[in-house]
């Protein structure tokens, strides 16, 4: 009772932090980005910060610790496998609009693509998410699947999850900084270096970003919290395991 409680605040702080960050980023391109179009301008960029931080960043750390609630426990697993993998792709859709609108308004006001670091590291992360969603859609949605393969995917899965959160967080926070320094630097309002509200309102979605990081990391890590096994999985695992076993003696 203890754990369950402890561990629903610490999702509602999570899901407070996401809605937060979400926020932050749509006020910050709002305000002080002139709002949203999508006709090749600035306007239009205005969308790429919002998507990515909403898709790479907010839906896919949720995504990832929906199996760790509670009352899914003793509800069919592929239903929440389902759920899963259709948080991931709302995530991977929004991260990909994400990329096109940053590209067209690159492509409209001739600027190059993928000349900084931020850009780089962002590519290959939404790539890295790409191959990450077909590989478990493959491995454990597909009723061909076998289970010798399921067992080997799953810690390279849990381990690519991780690795994209941090990508995640690193681009996101790369791209503020970028994004920041060229905006403020290239005018005549106050430079980023004197901290004007601007530089301060970014900077703290930038820390929220990393409070919903470091939660979204403290919930996966609690192994208290995974989802326990099934008699029926177990069963499974034995017999992979016998299975080995067999297959290594002969």
């Amino acid at each position: 009772m203890r754990s369950s409680v402890l561990f629903y605040s610490t999702y509602t702080l999570c899901v407070c932090l996401g809605l937060l960050c979400v926020l932050f980023v749509s006020c910050w391109s709002s305000h002080w980005g002139g709002g949203f179009a999508w006709d090749y301008s600035a306007l239009q960029f205005n969308w790429h910060p919002v998507l990515m931080v909403s898709g790479l960043v907010v839906v896919y750390g949720n995504a990832a610790v929906v199996y760790r609630l509670p009352f899914t426990w003793k509800q069919n697993k592929r239903t929440w496998k389902l759920v899963h993998a259709g948080l991931m792709l709302l995530g991977l859709l929004l991260s990909v609009l994400g990329l096109c609108a940053v590209f067209d308004y690159h492509k409209g006001a001739n600027i190059p693509n993928l000349y900084s670091l931020h850009s780089w590291v962002g590519i290959c992360t939404v790539a890295v998410f790409g191959f990450q969603w077909i590989l478990g859609l493959a491995g454990f949605l597909l009723p061909c699947s076998p289970p010798w393969f399921r067992s080997a995917l799953k810690p390279v899965h849990v381990w690519l999850g991780i690795s994209i959160l941090i990508l995640s967080l690193i681009s996101c926070i790369s791209g503020i900084t970028e994004k920041l320094l060229f905006t403020l630097n290239g005018s005549s309002v106050e430079p980023y270096s004197s901290l004007p509200v601007q530089a301060k309102f970014a900077n703290s979605l930038g820390l929220l970003l990393v409070a919903f990081g470091l939660v979204v990391f403290g919930i996966l890590a609690n192994n208290k919290w995974q989802r326990p096994e099934t008699d029926t999985e177990r069963v499974q695992l034995l017999h992979i395991d016998d299975n080995t076993r067999n297959d290594g003696c002969t």
